[in-house]
């Protein structure tokens, strides 16, 4: 029982678990700050490609 209650206080004196849920909180949000620039940069690159495709269409077709 001492062993385990040492293990219990160790473990509570340690500072790898709430610095593993820095960490994993801090790639999550740098994951969805990536995934948002990627999704407006797609979303504008789609605009330009159809403001350029329709100008090429009213170009060639008069």
């Amino acid at each position: 029982m001492k062993k385990f209650a040492q293990k219990v206080q160790n473990f509570l004196a340690s500072e790898d678990g709430p610095t593993a849920v820095e960490y994993a909180v801090m790639l999550a949000l740098i994951i969805i700050v990536c995934l948002t620039a990627i999704r407006s940069i797609g979303t504008n690159a789609s605009a330009t490609f159809n403001a350029v495709a329709t100008q090429l269409s009213t170009t060639t077709g008069s």
